[in-house]
């Protein structure tokens, strides 16, 4: 991690100021899991309180896992009355549907190129982009993401280096440095707004 720090400083000056402010490096990582991927979607566009307490009650509906099996064996009224709108039911079958199958494998993202990986993830409805980025970063573990789309990195690019709007292609060019330690820079970007992004 010292190397990828030194890199950074290095490369970026302004970052470089970002990483003595913020200090320690310091990511929470998840496991690469059904689980991960389905509470991940039910956290899409919620407040975090909101979305523990619907994750939580698909949990108990689910008997204390949440499981490809468990979900699809419960009655979808069942898993509205925990809280999910009728889009987030929708997702969350269908990525237990992909992963009863075998059209997902986790275990095999683990040997994918992050690319390979978000296209497969993709393939499940309510999983973009952004949501394969962050199971790259906090998941897979995946040193070098760059999530240009999102908001918490073009709003830190925004402030630190005086820029009146931030799109993702100019996330890109602003990031061309900090390679091959992206995942890096974006949670010392995320920190330094308002804390780490949450997956």
């Amino acid at each position: 991690m010292q190397h990828a720090l030194n890199h950074l400083r290095r490369s970026d000056p302004v970052l470089g100021a970002i990483i003595e402010r913020v200090g320690e490096f310091r990511m929470e990582y998840d496991e690469p899991s059904f689980d991960t991927l389905a509470r991940a979607i039910i956290y899409q566009q919620l407040s975090g309180k909101a979305a523990a307490t619907i994750a939580r009650r698909v949990v108990e509906a689910c008997g204390g896992k949440l499981e490809p099996e468990r979900i699809l064996a419960l009655h979808p009224n069942k898993l509205r009355a925990c809280g999910l709108s009728k889009q987030k039911l929708r997702y969350v079958r269908d990525l237990a549907r992909h992963a009863r199958n075998g059209e997902l494998d986790l275990e095999s993202l683990e040997k994918m190129e992050d690319a390979e990986v978000i296209a497969v993830l993709t393939r499940v409805k309510g999983i973009g982009v952004w949501t394969a980025q962050m199971f790259l970063m906090f998941a897979l573990r995946r040193p070098n993401v760059l999530p240009t789309g999102d908001l918490g990195v073009q709003n830190a690019i925004r402030r630190a280096y005086r820029k009146r709007k931030v799109t993702p292609r100019h996330v890109e060019r602003i990031a061309r440095p900090w390679h091959p330690y992206c995942s890096v820079a974006a949670w010392y970007l995320w920190k330094s707004v308002d804390g780490a992004a949450q997956f």
